[in-house]
């Protein structure tokens, strides 16, 4: 039984590890830290949680990295995890940052979109953990940066297609729920300022930016820019990415399904649609739905695809990451069907 500490489990991403892990048979959350709620009852945060983690309260964050282990998952804020991964790192223990301090392998290009990074030295032990394109490398390591939300839905969308587009035609337009922005109180995702609107943000200038090029880059063997786009949907929880890019050579639809489904033929969490994806297909599931269509008329492909960005953009795949280090059936809590309704 894998002994397990979330550290920074007071937000969104905190309480969906702990709803996943609840019904995992090989761990055990034995710790959950919190500076905000430290000493408070997790069903006290967490209400839904009741019967499951009775009698568990948050704890300091220091007392919880002093605690022997066998997983940490880091649920902190950007910029937080550094210093927290650095100590962890003279432990046995795996570690699993969810924030987004170990993604990017250049320190120079983490400074331009987040800034100063306090412990490059360990960029290179860290392991990109997008299991459906990376699992040979992440298989065994210790160190593992749990890809953002938005571009885990772009690399799925794009990565079996990249020897069949034009790379410098490709626009990543993408909509997310509310629960993105975190669950710490801002006016701009507040119900009345969010409900009946719909809007972009950041455009040309996410932070997730960097990441979806790193990740495309390695899969396509060659440097690769996008143009991103984010909106924001007035629904909870959720990401519809829509990809378009140029075709190099005249392929049918039917082609390129085939292709998708040969590409994620063993792949339990993607399912290859004949449909356009509706992300309440894929609301609290780790599954990433995604279709592809040829525009004959103009010699583009669009691919769009859904997750649920709590889950398959955060703490799923990241227990998924935890499955497949310990040697775990790699879908172990991430069963659940999705909800939607």
């Amino acid at each position: 039984m894998a002994k397990i500490v979330i550290i920074g489990a007071n937000g969104y991403t905190g309480l969906e590890l702990l709803r996943l892990l609840a019904t995992h048979k090989e761990a055990e959350v034995v710790s959950v830290s919190s500076r905000q709620f430290e000493g408070d009852g997790v069903t006290d945060v967490f209400p839904s949680l009741a019967g499951i983690y009775d009698g568990l309260n948050f704890d300091s964050i220091e007392n919880s990295m002093k605690l022997k282990a066998d997983v940490f998952f880091l649920a902190l804020p950007h910029g937080a995890s550094m210093d927290t991964v650095k100590e962890l790192s003279k432990t046995d223990a795996l570690i699993i940052d969810l924030s987004a301090d170990f993604r990017l392998s250049d320190k120079d290009v983490y400074f331009d979109w987040y800034g100063e990074h306090t412990c490059p030295e360990l960029l290179d032990k860290a392991v990109y953990g997008l299991p459906e394109l990376f699992r040979k490398e992440i298989k065994g390591k210790k160190l593992i940066a749990n890809p953002g939300c938005y571009p885990t839905g772009a690399a799925l969308a794009l990565a079996p297609i990249l020897k069949d587009i034009d790379t410098a035609s490709i626009i990543i337009d993408s909509k997310s729920g509310t629960s993105g922005a975190g669950r710490s109180a801002a006016i701009e995702t507040s119900f009345v300022e969010v409900t009946e609107g719909f809007h972009p943000y950041k455009i040309a200038s996410h932070r997730h930016t960097p990441e979806i090029e790193q990740t495309l880059s390695v899969m396509g063997n060659a440097e690769i820019k996008v143009s991103f786009t984010p909106h924001l949907l007035p629904v909870s929880r959720g990401i519809l990415t829509t990809a378009y890019a140029n075709l190099k050579e005249g392929r049918s639809t039917e082609d390129l399904i085939a292709l998708y489904m040969d590409f994620y033929l063993t792949e339990e969490f993607v399912r290859v649609k004949y449909t356009a994806p509706d992300i309440k297909d894929v609301r609290g599931s780790n599954y990433c739905d995604i279709n592809v269509t040829v525009d004959s008329r103009t010699g583009r492909v669009i691919i769009v695809s859904a997750i649920d960005n709590l889950v398959k953009g955060a703490s799923g795949q990241a227990i998924q990451n935890m499955n497949i280090c310990l040697g775990f059936d790699e879908s172990e809590g991430l069963l659940s069907a999705p909800l939607s309704i």
